[in-house]
């Protein structure tokens, strides 16, 4: 799973930081941003500012979305692997 922030939306309530310090930083800007080993993704909005969340991290992160004000949390769920479509990709090889 991977997780952004456009921080167009974002309203700086920190919710997202008491819900999930791991993956969230709030910085002196008060927007908040996606980070991955302690530190801020570069690229915030962007496709560049995708962090990878542990699976420790997993519940923490949906729930930090569920709460947000500013609706800005967006999540991408990797597909897993041994779905149908890897069997259909093998079948068309």
């Amino acid at each position: 799973m991977r997780v952004w922030i456009d921080q167009d939306l974002c309203t700086g309530d920190g919710l997202c930081v008491d819900h999930c310090p791991d993956v969230f930083v709030q910085l002196e800007d008060g927007i908040a941003y996606v980070a991955e080993n302690g530190g801020p993704l570069n690229d915030p909005g962007g496709s560049g500012s995708l962090a990878n969340v542990s699976i420790r991290n997993v519940a923490d992160v949906i729930h930090a979305a569920e709460a947000c004000p500013g609706e800005c949390i967006f999540i991408e769920i990797d597909r897993p692997l041994g779905t149908v479509e890897d069997l259909d990709d093998e079948a068309a090889a």
